[in-house]
């Protein structure tokens, strides 16, 4: 048996996935998160073979969970579900330790045969995107992305500084440096752009 998680955040899909999988013999549900840090709890309860999760969640992304099973050393493979089909999404995957990346709007035949893959060891790219996932560099630091999602969601300056506890005038440093990277005009421009290349 294939001992599979689920991360989604949005319930329907998690109840979509969570049928899906009920329809497979050999594959066995353990457990279903509804947030990163939820998923990271179940993940070292039950020790699944693979997960699936998507790319944005609450707390903790699904790029962020593959990072941690990665540091951890843990046995358990990331599957990404998604809707974000631009390069720079996949290629940041793949840097994660990600072992699949398909799509949301791929045939659900291909989900199961997907989790079978990567429990076997092997690696599952949508077709559609297999191609461009080395098409550009991402030239962000993680922590010039972090603080571009914070700028993305409104908070100026001192807001990011109180948020991450760094010094203003290291934020502005920071935030004028992925600015400069992206040939952006202002820090809603970089984010938007960045956004847009699938590396925010």
């Amino acid at each position: 048996m294939i001992r599979v998680m689920i991360a989604e955040d949005q319930a329907l899909l998690r109840e979509a996935l969570t049928a899906l999988i009920g329809l497979e013999t050999d594959i066995e549900l353990v457990g279903a998160a509804a947030d990163g840090e939820e998923a990271h709890r179940l993940i070292r309860q039950h020790e699944p073979d693979v997960v699936l999760t998507d790319i944005e969640m609450p707390g903790m992304t699904g790029l962020e969970l593959a990072a941690l099973m990665k540091r951890e050393q843990r046995k358990t493979r990331i599957l990404i579900v998604t809707t974000f089909d631009r390069p720079g999404y996949l290629r940041r995957a793949l840097e994660s330790g990600v072992a699949g990346y398909l799509l949301k709007d791929g045939p659900s035949t291909a989900l199961a045969e997907a989790v079978r893959k990567v429990a076997a060891g092997e690696r599952v790219i949508s077709p559609e995107l297999a191609h461009q996932a080395w098409s550009e560099d991402d030239p962000l630091s993680d922590r010039e992305r972090k603080l571009l999602r914070l700028a993305e969601a409104g908070l100026d300056s001192g807001a990011i500084a109180e948020e991450t506890g760094l010094a203003r005038g290291t934020v502005r440093n920071y935030l004028h440096a992925a600015i400069s990277k992206l040939g952006a005009g202002n820090r809603i421009e970089a984010a938007r752009l960045a956004r847009e290349k699938g590396w925010l």
